[in-house]
């Protein structure tokens, strides 16, 4: 039974079987995250959860970030994966099914603060979700189904809180039953005008691991087998499935010289460079050097002299940010950073895309509007069958001078062909904390997940995080 391998491979999987790579990819994720939630922290869903998880206090618990509250390591979960989901800048995993794995994060720091868990347990754990949810997402597609990405959630989240809680092979097994028995998300998350839930629902997903974890823990058993049913998650979420082989699936990394096991899969996962779901990124890049060119050959009016823009994509991306009505009349901020005509015409007319091109006066700026009038997406035919290997978008403008301009771009930066560096990912945590975190208190962060490796509390982390 799937279940059972499950936790057969959580039980197995140490810290020494993580390459070196492996671990500094944890770190950079675990930086990542963390920097985009603290530029969340005043956004209205935020502020929502963060007032449900105050309302319970545990001394013993998970620490809601920006404060000094402890709350139950669930509700932390809930609240703080709002705050990293919430700016669509923490990274994603593009295959089969799309996810964001970096949303288990929150998970893991709050159950590893609630149990002291040393920075190799929390690594050790970050590997573990991130490995198993990338696996389901490579093995069935639910968005075909009507069910959104975070279905798959539950059962990474509540795997990496099994770990970090050393639950028993049985107590595993059965936290999976109970995080998938009830665990089910409607795929109406992200059609349409999109809503504040967009942000919460992984950490809502995860908040139901943790809570799974935990009544496992304390000896509640759940509906087996949980996969293969006669009701269960392949007859009725995912279809059936085979699992690819986990790497170092048995706890042993392969010595020098012998076949590799497969490459953990946080490798293969992506870093965005602008604040916009990833099929827009490529996008935002041919956008900004488009509009590099054309002010070059044609002034610095030479937007205003746009009569056509074709935004040339690939099926999968055209269906989540480019197909809806409401894509070209965005009413929110959550609608915005899915919407292809708004984030190509925000690059086209102001450059390179931040948070601040989501805030009110720019979502309802009469130029950006305009632009977005003028704005097609078209299929490519030749692009069938390059994503998620690339990702190419093609943009070509023509002028009221009858002039023809064309960039395409099929790699984005963060994408494991073409990564982002280090520096380049401080740089980007310097500017999500800036007026929330003072300079000293931003190096320091830094320094502390750069050395995540040698912590021996993760709880430590807590203060560094005070807004």
């Amino acid at each position: 039974m799937l279940a059972d391998r499950l936790a057969r491979y959580c039980q197995a999987l140490r810290y020494g079987d993580l390459p070196e790579a492996v671990v500094h990819e944890v770190k950079r994720r675990l930086l990542d995250s963390l920097g985009c939630a603290v530029g969340a922290w005043n956004a209205p869903p935020c502020r929502v959860a963060r007032l449900i998880a105050q309302t319970v206090k545990a001394p013993q618990g998970a620490t809601l970030w920006g404060t000094g509250h402890k709350t139950l390591p669930d509700l932390a979960t809930f609240a703080n994966g709002g705050l990293v989901r919430y700016l669509d800048f923490n990274d994603t995993y593009l295959s089969k099914e799309p996810a964001h794995p970096s949303d288990n994060i929150p998970a893991i720091l709050s159950v590893g603060e609630a149990v002291h868990a040393s920075g190799k347990r929390v690594i050790e754990a970050i590997a573990l979700a991130y490995e198993i949810q990338c696996r389901l997402c490579d093995a069935a597609a639910l968005r075909p189904r009507g069910w959104d990405h975070v279905t798959y959630g539950p059962f990474s989240s509540t795997l990496g809180a099994a770990k970090l809680m050393k639950l028993s092979n049985e107590q595993t097994v059965q936290a999976i039953n109970l995080a998938g028995i009830a665990s089910m998300a409607l795929r109406q998350t992200r059609v349409g005008d999109l809503s504040m839930w967009k942000a919460c629902a992984f950490s809502n997903a995860a908040r139901n691991g943790v809570f799974a974890a935990r009544l496992a823990q304390l000896g509640m058993t759940g509906p087996s087998p949980i996969f293969e049913g006669e009701k269960g998650f392949m007859k009725l979420v995912s279809g059936p499935f085979e699992l690819a082989a986990f790497a170092a699936e048995w706890g042993q990394a392969p010595a020098l010289g012998e076949s590799q096991s497969p490459q953990f899969k946080i490798m293969d996962t992506y870093i965005k460079h602008y604040p916009v779901e990833y099929h827009a990124q490529t996008a935002v890049e041919a956008a900004i050097a488009l509009r590099d060119e054309l002010m070059e050959a044609e002034g610095v009016r030479a937007i205003d002299h746009v009569i056509d823009v074709e935004i040339g994509s690939y099926d999968v991306a055209i269906e989540i940010i480019g197909r809806d009505p409401e894509k070209w009349q965005p009413a929110t901020r959550e609608t915005a950073d899915h919407s292809f005509p708004y984030c190509v015409a925000g690059a086209l007319l102001h450059g390179p895309v931040t948070l601040q091109s989501f805030g009110p006066k720019r979502l309802h700026d009469p130029a950006v509007r305009n632009l977005m009038k003028k704005i097609r997406v078209v299929p490519q035919p030749e692009f069938e069958g390059c994503y998620p290997k690339t990702m190419p978008t093609r943009i070509t403008i023509k002028t009221e001078a009858e002039k023809t301009y064309m960039r395409q771009v099929d790699v984005p930066v963060g994408h494991p062909g073409n990564p982002m560096s280090d520096r380049d990912l401080e740089a980007k945590v310097r500017r999500s904390a800036a007026g929330r975190l003072n300079r000293p208190r931003i190096d320091r962060l830094i320094e502390f997940i750069w050395n995540l490796d040698r912590v021996r509390d993760i709880g430590t982390l807590m203060p560094l995080l005070r807004i």
